[in-house]
Formats: C-alpha cells, structure tokens, sequence
C-alpha cells in the first residue's frame, strides 16, 4: 500500500469543522482536494496530518490554531468612516470585501459591525483564531 510522503500529491475528501461541530467548508458533491504534501498548499497541520496515510484510510483530526489559519491579530482590525467607502459597497456584517494594500497585494476583509458613522472590517482570516476539525479520507496518491 503507498503511503503519502512529503512530495507526494495527495487527493483527499474532507469536512471542515469548528470544534462546536460547525460546518465550514466540505469537499462532498465536488472533486478531492488535490494537493502536493509540503508545498503549503494546505494549513500546515492538515499537510501534516495527511502523513503516513494509505489510500482509502479515513481519520478525523483537530487542528490547533497555530497549525491552521494562526491566531486572531487585534490590529487587523480597522474601523473606518463609512464616507471613505464607496457608497455601492456592500457594508452588513458578514459582507466580504477586497481592498489594494500599498504594495499591491491584495487583502481580503470582513465586514464585522457597521453604523451610520464608521465600518469596522477585519483583515483576519475568517477562522483565525480557531481550532479546527478535519474528516478526511485519503483518496488517491501520486
């Protein structure tokens, strides 16, 4: 039986889960995820989770915040004046929005309160901050 390796590329299926049992994110009804093993594709714990794993084995692992998305940085987020904002901007909690950094990176922010006044956006990762919950079942490996 192969054994998936660091270099090998890995198809998997997998649930993402918060630790309350939350849903996030699912691969069921689409293809596996195909990822190359120690190319960071991938949240570091779920590369290195993937390890050791024979085609068809399934396991469930939790993921620490600082193997997954890291943890929730405070001065990531900015509370700006709504006036700064086009007025076309989708501004309700929960809206995601992209904003050009000064060296052209592009930086993705969540909307997490809003007012009349000012918006306050987070340019964290959605689950930073989170332990993560991840059944998988290795697929295919190359």
């Amino acid at each position: 039986m192969t054994e998936a390796q660091h270099g090998n590329t890995v198809l998997i299926h997998y649930t993402g889960k918060l630790t309350d049992g939350t849903v996030f994110d699912s691969s069921q009804g689409r293809d596996p995820l195909q990822f190359e093993l120690g190319a960071g594709q991938v949240i570091p714990g779920l590369d290195k989770a993937m390890r050791g794993m024979a085609v068809g084995d399934s396991k469930t692992v939790t993921i620490p915040v600082d193997e997954a998305y890291g943890p929730h940085h405070p001065e990531g987020v900015h509370v700006v004046e709504r006036s700064t904002l086009p007025p076309e901007v989708d501004t309700q909690p929960g809206a995601r929005l992209q904003a050009s950094a000064q060296d052209g990176n592009v930086i993705q922010l969540t909307v997490v309160a809003a007012d009349t006044e000012t918006v306050t956006l987070d340019a964290n990762h959605p689950l930073a901050g989170q332990d993560l919950v991840f059944d998988v079942q290795l697929v295919a490996v190359n």
